[in-house]
This record gives structure tokens, C-alpha cells and sequence, in this order.
């Protein structure tokens, strides 16, 4: 098999640009227009366009990312859903420090959150949780997750007597160890990319002690240069 040329691969970036003239007065306006526009040229362009790629730090320091999907944006923050005893919520309880990535790539756009996350109580995360498909409120008890399993049979036959316990159209309590977490948000950059690698970058930046994505006056906005 002949290796692909990584060095020669290359496109030129040329869908749109953003100036300072265009941008939204408060990040999560900006956001959501981003958001929308994404999500307007249809999944078979961008698939899944709330997937964020997460970067959290553990105790001994160590960087891991993985993509989450987004499942709410609003004036405090962003949020997402998993399990406590995860990878990634073990290192957020050792340093809440994270960042997220919205890498839309067939835009040549991505946004870039830094901030720290809290968790969300137990009643908003109950109330996504039972909005979730059923399948899916099973899938967060049987999974451990980033525990060690001995093979693919082992999740199929809990989540087989679970099906069993808990028929479609059954109340299906929460785990304990699942829940919510939500990005108070540091800074938010929106990055377009441009001809010559002359990218535009604008990033939100916190300018006191308010976190509120939908206060102006919270945020003043710096180029950054590509």
C-alpha cells in the first residue's frame, strides 16, 4: 500500500470571511449563528454539528481529547453529558480547566472555548436524561465507562437483561455516577479560514468576574493574528 503524502495535502480556504463589521455583539449570538448556519447545510456535509472536540488535564498532567456532543448552550455556559466515573470527568474533578473544539471543516470555520466546568445539578440532569431515547438511558447504565471489559458479549448481554427489566415505555432511573457538566466560558474564538493562510480569528475574551455568554459588556473582542 503506497503511504498517502500528508506533506502535499492541502485545500484553499475560501468559503467566507469574518471582519469585526460582521461579528455578533455577545459570543453565544455569535455562536448560535455560526450554529445555525452549520447546521443548514445538512448532515451529509457536517455530520453530528454539536460534536466538540473535549481537551481535559489529569492529576499527573497528562492532555487527553475526545469529542462530546454539545447539548446546550445558553447564557451560563456550554453543556454536555457523561459518566462520572469516566476518564474525563475524573480529570475535571482533578483540574476543572477544559477546552472544546467545533472543527467544521467543509466551512473552513472552528470555534474555540477555554473555561472551567461544573457540574450541573441532579435536576437538569435528570430532566435530559429522561429525555434521551430509550435505548440510550439503558446504554448510560450499562456502560462503565473507560473501565476495562473482557469483550463486546459483555455489554450485549447486561444491555439484553436490561431490556428485559426496563421495556420500552418504562420508567428508567438515572445512575448515580451520570450527569452534567457545564463550560463557564474564559474566552471564545471564531476562526474562518481565509486565502494564503490568512485566516481570520476573533476571539470573545472575559473581561471581569460575569460568565454571561449574552452580556456585552462582559467580553471585548482582539484579533489574533493567523
Amino acid at each position: 500500500m503506497t503511504q498517502p503524502n500528508v506533506a502535499a495535502m492541502r485545500i484553499v480556504y475560501d468559503k467566507s470571511e469574518l471582519l469585526e463589521s460582521s461579528l455578533a455583539t455577545t459570543p453565544l449570538e455569535q455562536f448560535n449563528k455560526w450554529l445555525s448556519e452549520v447546521v443548514s447545510v445538512g448532515s451529509e456535509v457536517v455530520i453530528e454539528p454539536n460534536a466538540m472536540v473535549l481537551a481535559t488535564v489529569d492529576k499527573a498532567g497528562a492532555v487527553t481529547t475526545r469529542s462530546v456532543l454539545l447539548k446546550g448552550i445558553d447564557k451560563r455556559g456550554l453543556s454536555f453529558y457523561t459518566n462520572y466515573n469516566s476518564r474525563k470527568a475524573q480529570a475535571i474533578a482533578a483540574n476543572a480547566a477544559v477546552s472544546v473544539t467545533f472543527p467544521w471543516y467543509p466551512l473552513h470555520r472552528q470555534i474555540t472555548v477555554v473555561g472551567t466546568a461544573t457540574k450541573l445539578s441532579a435536576t437538569e440532569s435528570a430532566e435530559y436524561f429522561n429525555s434521551r431515547p430509550h435505548k440510550s438511558q439503558l446504554g448510560a447504565i450499562v456502560s462503565a465507562q473507560s473501565e476495562v471489559i473482557e469483550s463486546r458479549e459483555t455489554l450485549e448481554e447486561t444491555m439484553a437483561e436490561l431490556e428485559s427489566k426496563y421495556p420500552e415505555g418504562s420508567k428508567i432511573p438515572m445512575p448515580e455516577n451520570w450527569g452534567g457538566y457545564l463550560i463557564q466560558v474564559d474566552s471564545m474564538e471564531f476562526w474562518q479560514g481565509r486565502q494564503s493562510r490568512l485566516h481570520d480569528r476573533l476571539r470573545f475574551v472575559r473581561t471581569g468576574d460575569s460568565f454571561d455568554l449574552s452580556g456585552a459588556a462582559a467580553w471585548k473582542v482582539i484579533r489574533l493574528s493567523p
